[in-house]
């Protein structure tokens, strides 16, 4: 079915008016529930499921196998202070975290942890 020009242009100048119309509300509801109060959130499984998922896509697939593997398996397990770490973890670049599980490089001492110690002893089962 064929529309007409017209139609899709008023539609798209409606679509625009009420995002103009609910941009205040929507600016007040990501402002108390967006990304900045992740850290404040002391809700511990909603934590450890946002840390899966984060571990799950990370855009390379052979950590995210490996992280998801290992974020299945431990982050059950975590406390607030593991879990503190595993978010440190997660905010080192792809090709390091790959080099330090591989053994290529040795995993600098302010990485050092024992979340990390867990890690490079995880073996990913297929």
């Amino acid at each position: 079915m064929r529309t007409h020009g017209w139609l899709d242009q008023g539609l798209r100048d409606f679509a625009i008016a009420a995002a103009y119309m609910l941009r205040p509300f929507l600016f007040r509801y990501w402002g108390k529930h967006g990304r900045e109060n992740m850290s404040a959130d002391t809700d511990l499984e909603t934590r450890r499921k946002r840390l899966l998922y984060r571990s799950t896509y990370r855009g390379n697939k052979e950590n995210d196998i490996l992280l998801g593997q290992f974020a299945r398996a431990h982050l059950g397990e975590f406390g607030a202070a593991e879990l503190d770490q595993y978010e440190r973890l997660l905010a080192v670049g792809d090709n390091d975290i790959y080099d330090w599980v591989s053994g290529k490089v040795e995993v600098p001492a302010d990485q050092d942890s024992p979340v990390v110690r867990k890690l490079l002893a995880f073996r990913v089962r297929f």
